[in-house]
């Protein structure tokens, strides 16, 4: 049964071997730079404060030079692609594919039960696939490790300016990449079970995933722990007085900004810039941030500090790998049913 399955998965296997191996390379051969150059900036020897200033030089020096921008780019694209494509072409044709082509019928009617049948397919394939994506995000975060540091100190720079709980760091850091692995490979298999079809299967589960991977950072994650909230000062906050909305937690350096908004002395929101602080067309406008701390206005801030990172981290693998565990348990009830 295992070299059986071993056949049937060997394009699957050998294909993923080959993307391993090449993302290894890429990391490889810039990654060590990347560390000398952390080792050479400002942010060694930094003190207090100095060292947000230190990690932003070093990230925006980073963003406008070298290879390492595009690297970031492909190693966040293809970890958070992965578990897609192992639910795509290794979860969903593993019920299909038999029942499509009625291949099952001859394992069916030997010695081996269902049960023993499915149970050997879904812990091969399912365990090679959470190794392979593990694999891969150990090696990203290796290379990463400069940066994660950098932001970590409070440093930002276009690209990178997401805390550890913010996308795409946190789905592409830690042990999230299982529990996304193990549940795309148990919803591609759940999905064959059901349509019987290799391509609706595919479809099914490309459409179901991604809904979720959706739902997951928008809806769901900031709130799996009751968020703090702070009151902090205009010029704290870094006011977007576009929107007048912050754009850092004060005092909280990789914090997940989930919401702020500016409120009066009374404590009632406002929406726009103060007229008062807006300063007629024809003269230069007053200072804006100092203005309306003058006038008592403070920024509302909700956030999930950096520090529930593993927290997070280990709730939301949980998740997903109950799910992955809901989804085996379909399969197994479902081919039960089936008559051969």
């Amino acid at each position: 049964m295992i070299w059986l399955t071993w056949r049937q998965l060997r394009a699957q296997a050998i294909t993923g071997s080959a993307a391993l191996a090449a993302f290894a390379i890429l990391l490889a051969a810039t990654g060590p730079h990347l560390v000398s150059l952390y080792a050479g900036s400002e942010i060694i020897g930094c003190h207090g404060a100095t060292c947000a200033n230190a990690a932003s030089v070093f990230l925006s020096r980073l963003a406008t030079s070298g290879p390492y921008p595009i690297v970031y780019t492909v190693g966040v694209g293809i970890i958070l692609a992965a578990p897609a494509f192992i639910g795509l072409f290794c979860g969903a044709p593993l019920i299909a594919r038999e029942l499509e082509t009625r291949t099952f019928a001859l394992a069916w009617t030997q010695s081996m039960s269902r049960t023993r049948w499915l149970a050997v397919k879904l812990a091969l394939t399912g365990l090679a696939a959470m190794a392979v994506t593990e694999t891969l995000t150990l090696m990203y975060a290796w290379w990463a490790d400069p940066i994660s540091k950098a932001i970590g100190l409070g440093g930002s720079a276009s690209m990178f300016d997401q805390g550890p709980l913010g996308l795409p760091s946190f789905a592409t850091h830690g042990i999230t990449p299982l529990g996304y692995a193990a549940f795309a490979f148990a919803l591609g298999t759940a999905a064959g079970a059901l349509t019987r079809r290799v391509v609706p299967a595919m479809a099914l589960t490309l459409a179901v995933f991604a809904a979720v991977q959706v739902a997951m950072p928008l809806w769901v994650r900031p709130h799996l722990v009751p968020p703090h909230r702070m009151t902090a000062t205009i010029e704290s906050a870094a006011l977007n007085f576009g929107s007048l909305t912050a754009t850092v937690v004060p005092g909280q350096p990789g914090a997940w900004l989930l919401s702020s908004e500016a409120i009066n002395g009374a404590g009632q929101p406002v929406s726009t810039l103060p007229a008062a602080c807006q300063g007629p067309p024809s003269l230069k406008p007053p200072d804006p941030g100092q203005c309306m701390e003058n006038r008592g206005f403070r920024e509302a801030i909700t956030y999930q500090p950096a520090s529930r990172y593993w927290p997070f981290q280990w709730i939301e693998t949980a998740i997903f790998l109950a799910l992955a565990l809901a989804l085996a348990r379909y399969c197994f009830w479902r081919l039960g049913r089936r008559r051969t």
